[in-house]
């Protein structure tokens, strides 16, 4: 799978605003994850949230604990920053700064690797976060983006 880039990023995240969300659609966001990923027998962990509060959460077969601390770190990421964990990790990368370093913040709460990805409202900004972990981390974006177009505002 190709590396996206940090201008195509940007334009994704431009599309994916919804038109409200609550906990039935964070419940809807994570169940699409999770169908395809007992389609595609994905070892993958999921969790998505309204805010912070951890809405959907699954760790499917194959998937260890450690899934479930990558999806809480690339979650903190999308929710401080207002971009994906992806966006995050090409950004530093293109700089060629340490993201850690760069922002000043610890490994054990922060991961900029794909897979978090923040949930827009349409008007209001930045409500919650999808987050995968299992997959190389391009795939772990590309699910949740997937999972979030049904939904998008029209």
């Amino acid at each position: 799978m190709t590396t996206p880039t940090l201008e195509e990023l940007l334009a994704q995240e431009a599309t994916i605003a919804l038109k409200s969300f609550d906990y039935a659609t964070a419940w809807q966001i994570g169940a699409a994850i999770q169908k395809r990923a007992a389609e595609e027998k994905l070892p993958i962990g999921i969790e998505v949230t309204h805010g912070a509060t951890p809405v959907f959460l699954a760790l499917m077969p194959g998937s260890t604990p450690d899934n479930l601390d990558w999806v809480r770190r690339k979650r903190e990421v999308a929710l401080r920053f207002h971009h994906s964990s992806l966006y995050m990790r090409l950004l530093c990368e293109t700089q060629g700064v340490d993201f850690h370093a760069r922002y000043r913040l610890p490994h054990e709460d922060f991961a900029a690797s794909g897979g978090g990805v923040p949930i827009f409202i349409e008007n209001v900004g930045v409500v919650g976060a999808a987050s995968v972990s299992g997959l190389p981390n391009v795939e772990d974006h590309r699910l949740v983006i997937e999972a979030l177009k049904p939904l998008v505002a029209k």
